[in-house]
């Protein structure tokens, strides 16, 4: 049967100046079709629809009676076909063959075309230029990105400019606080103006729930950095994602640009993250930013000025380092060196780090935890007074946190079969071991020996790590008299 696109072909073809052969044979049909269809009504105008059935239908005597009813009862049009029809198979047992739920689907369609309730409508919207930016975050884990071979688990911050098009991304771990200032500020500055309006989500870095009244609210702290940009916010309903739709749209394109180039390239793997951000950030520039580059020239007269600087992309906390040599941070613990007990020190909570100050100087940068996790616990910060206290180590709190690896954690597992209770004191020298040399020499060390089935100890270890050098002995040489040289070369001369 010749379709309407494959006539639409064949008459452009003609008017091209085309043979009838020729045209029939790239409209994809027989020469005596192609003249047939040259000229008149195209195939879908010339055929009348069918308004008889061909069979009997199967639901007419229940249709009225069972089926009417419920659709009319279901005011939200949430009831199902497939729902209908294993209830009517439950009501008349062998009536209804499973072949006729295709039958019962049309029916319910179109008796909601004609008697259904009213669908919601989406408003398409006119961007204006220089008025909106919509950011949000999208989790971008199903890219398959890896760093050394390691899952890198991220999301992507997006910012879009609604008239434009013009596109900024970022990584993030996580949809805190920092991260979305960072995101946002490193939008606004890279273009060089920022909007009137940032359109975004009720995300809870940037709003927290009304307890009393019900609903969401911008929080003081992110207020306060639109205030700085002199922009107004606005928010989408909660569970409405289609009202934030510029981003949404935006977070396919950007995924599916980044999925093929990925493909180009042959790997998801990369040596770092800040190689794969800006493999990321090309990948926006060549197919997001360049279409858009013409439409944001329109935009940017209508942009607003930055202002003069900034404003701080970490939230400061300032702490009392306790007696178990950690700080409280953003709900989570940190240790840092023992040095600081019972100092005020202040931690600043990036986005990826917590950096660490005493007196402006910094003493500790650390990664910043991440989902579940509640303790960052260095063995480095603790391990000059464990190991002067080795038997604190068994029922210590974080416990678990003093094994910087696996090879670690078996490790101490071979001393408790070797040594019974005295592993824990053997463990924790070669931890003291581990952070007065090397510890990756002191892993692949115990790796070894694991590997090869042999007991060891702390003296064992600390031998092969720390060799003991040869000593070599002081040899005093005194200074030569050159008299008896002298009185060589005089016996010399009266042979």
């Amino acid at each position: 049967m010749v379709t309407d696109a494959q006539v639409r072909r064949l008459r452009e073809k003609r008017m091209d100046g085309k043979t009838v052969e020729t045209a029939a044979v790239t409209a994809g049909m027989s020469e005596r079709t192609a003249r047939r269809w040259q000229d008149g009504p195209l195939p879908s105008a010339a055929t009348a629809p069918r308004t008889w059935r061909t069979r009997a239908d199967p639901f007419a005597e229940v249709w009225a009676s069972e089926v009417v009813p419920r659709l009319a009862a279901d005011a939200q049009g949430r009831l199902q076909a497939l729902t209908l029809f294993e209830w009517l198979g439950t009501r008349y047992p062998g009536r209804f063959q499973p072949g006729q739920l295709r039958t019962l689907q049309r029916r319910v369609r179109d008796w909601r075309a004609l008697h259904g309730p009213d669908v919601e409508v989406y408003f398409e919207q006119v961007a204006v230029p220089g008025r909106e930016g919509a950011l949000d975050f999208t989790d971008a884990h199903d890219l398959g990105v890896t760093i050394h071979g390691a899952a890198f688990p991220h999301l992507l911050f997006e910012f879009v400019l609604s008239f434009s098009g013009w596109t900024y991304v970022a990584l993030a771990a996580s949809e805190t606080f920092e991260a979305l200032v960072a995101g946002l500020q490193g939008a606004v500055w890279t273009l060089g103006a920022i909007p009137a309006v940032i359109r975004h989500d009720n995300l809870s870095a940037a709003t927290h729930e009304l307890k009393r009244s019900g609903g969401r609210q911008l929080t003081t702290r992110f207020r306060s950095v639109l205030e700085h940009y002199g922009v107004r916010s606005s928010r989408i309903q909660p569970r409405k994602a289609h009202e934030n739709g510029v981003v949404e749209q935006a977070h396919f394109r950007t995924k599916t640009a980044v999925e093929q180039a990925l493909l180009l390239r042959g790997h998801a793997d990369f040596v770092d993250e800040a190689t794969y951000e800006t493999f990321v950030r090309d990948v926006v520039e060549r197919r997001r930013n360049a279409p858009a580059a013409a439409r944001l020239a329109e935009e940017r007269p209508y942009l607003r000025p930055l202002p003069a600087s900034p404003v701080p992309n970490y939230t400061t906390f300032t702490c009392v380092v306790r007696r178990w040599s950690t700080i409280r941070v953003g709900g989570r613990t940190y240790s840092v060196p023992s040095r600081l007990i019972g100092h005020t020190v202040e931690a600043r909570q990036h986005p990826t780090t917590v950096e660490v100050r005493y007196r402006g100087q910094v003493v500790e940068t650390m990664p910043r935890l991440r989902g579940e996790a509640g303790q960052r616990i260095d063995y480095r910060h603790i391990i000059s007074s464990l190991v002067r206290k080795p038997g604190a180590f068994a029922r210590y709190r974080y416990r678990e946190e003093l094994f910087p690896s696996l090879t670690f954690r078996q490790a101490y597992d071979a001393l408790g079969h070797t040594h019974g209770e005295r592993a824990d004191v053997e463990y924790v020298r070669l931890l003291h071991l581990a952070a007065t040399t090397s510890e990756r020499q002191v892993e692949t060390t115990l790796r070894d020996m694991l590997q090869a089935g042999h007991a060891f100890d702390y003296a064992r270890v600390q031998a092969l790590v720390t060799p003991t050098l040869p000593s070599v002995p002081v040899i005093h040489l005194p200074p030569p008299d050159l008299a008896h040289y002298d009185a060589l070369l005089e016996g010399g001369g009266r042979c």
